[in-house]
Order: structure tokens, then C-alpha cells, then sequence
């Protein structure tokens, strides 16, 4: 790959939106349920599922339930959006008051990130 292809590229990954809000990941056959904020959703959710399946996940319910059940028996979800306009700003307030307001919503959830 030639200079000039990398830094467009780079400048491209550099300036996308990536999607952000409240996570969650489901035990489908205990009902357990686990929220957290994400500033990539797609980031995150393939950070948690390879954390669980190499069993070095820091949520050591989540962790269990996991190595119970297995991976089939999870479901991992968008629970709110965050809309934004800006993917430079610190968005990190609005998504602690968006888990919040899901939090308020879901009482029996747990969170993904303790």
C-alpha cells in the first residue's frame, strides 16, 4: 500500500461516526442482563466477545454465565442510540446520563464494566 493511499485511509477511519449509546448483553436462558456505554458499538461488542471466549472478561458474572451456557446463548444489542453531530466531541457525560436513564428503565440490569 502506497504512502498517500495509507493517509487517506487513515484520515477517513480518523473522521467517521462511529455509532455510540447503551449496550447490552443477554443471558437468553437466565434472563441476565448487562449494560454498559459504548462509543463504537461494533468495537465493543466484538472486545466483549472476545474477552468472554478467551475467559478474560473483567465481569466475572458475566464471565460464569458465559462459561455456563455458552456463546449461542447470548444476545448483544443496541438498548439506546446516541445521536451526535460532532465525532470529535467528548461525548461521555451524555452517554453516562443515557445509561442512567436505561439503568432507571431496566433495574435488574447489571453493568457490562464494573
Amino acid at each position: 500500500m502506497n504512502t498517500e493511499r495509507r493517509k487517506e485511509l487513515l484520515d477517513e477511519w480518523k473522521n467517521r461516526s462511529p455509532e455510540m449509546g447503551v449496550i447490552s448483553i443477554c443471558c437468553k436462558l437466565t434472563g441476565d442482563l448487562f449494560i454498559g456505554i459504548s462509543k463504537d458499538t461494533r468495537a465493543d461488542f466484538n472486545s466483549n466477545r472476545f474477552k468472554l471466549a478467551a475467559n478474560g472478561h473483567p465481569n466475572k458474572q458475566l464471565q460464569k454465565l458465559w462459561n455456563e451456557y455458552g456463546a449461542d446463548s447470548f444476545e448483544f444489542s443496541l438498548v439506546k442510540k446516541l445521536k451526535y453531530e460532532n465525532p470529535h466531541d467528548d461525548h461521555t457525560q451524555k452517554l453516562k446520563d443515557l445509561l442512567e436513564e436505561c439503568s432507571a428503565e431496566m433495574p435488574q440490569a447489571n453493568k457490562i464494566w464494573r
